[in-house]
């Protein structure tokens, strides 16, 4: 067992963590219209559920307005059910061509609730690159008792998974930093 590859397998998982953490935060909608909110959205599509971005165009005309258009008129319903299925809170307006969907106005008190639900989020995340740190240094310790690495082997990959640890949990919190600015801002 090389120490070099454990490493590298415990970047990758804490990198998958904050990646998973970013897209639960671009999930969170702020006062602004993005086509990023419907990335969740699956419509029903010849028999199959397939992403809302792969049957219709999704644009911002203006700031708090998303429009979709489908490629296909037939789909003009299946994608106004899809999205109130999907529970986003948005209430879509069909005009037989187009879908609009208006984005409301977010109080303060939801504004703050956003908040509170990003960092329970970016906190899981946190929780998500520890418990990486946690198993792999385990299976160091575990590789130094079985004589496979050296002692100083097992503390030179310790430091380091340790960085790994620092850089992206700092890496997650830059992200909360920037989804709360934006939540907040009106």
């Amino acid at each position: 067992m090389d120490t070099k590859d454990i490493q590298k397998d415990a970047e990758t998982r804490m990198q998958k963590g904050v990646e998973n953490t970013r897209t639960e935060l671009t999930k969170i909608r702020t006062g602004k219209a993005s086509p990023v909110m419907l990335d969740t959205v699956k419509v029903e599509y010849y028999g199959s559920m397939v992403p809302l971005q792969q049957v219709a165009n999704v644009n911002t005309p203006e700031a708090r307005l998303l429009t979709i258009q489908p490629w296909e008129k037939s789909l003009i319903g299946e994608i106004e059910k899809a999205i109130q299925k999907a529970d986003l809170g948005l209430n879509p307006v069909n005009d037989g061509m187009i879908i609009r969907l208006p984005i409301p106005q977010l109080t303060e008190e939801r504004r703050k609730d956003l908040v509170r639900l990003c960092h329970k989020l970016v906190e899981e995340g946190r929780i998500a690159i520890r418990n990486v740190r946690r198993d792999t240094n385990d299976k160091l310790k575990s590789a130094e008792r079985e004589h496979e690495i050296s002692e100083d082997q097992y503390h030179t990959a310790i430091d380091e998974i340790q960085k790994f640890t620092d850089k992206y949990i700092k890496e997650v919190d830059e992200i909360l930093a920037r989804k709360e600015k934006e939540v907040m801002e009106v």
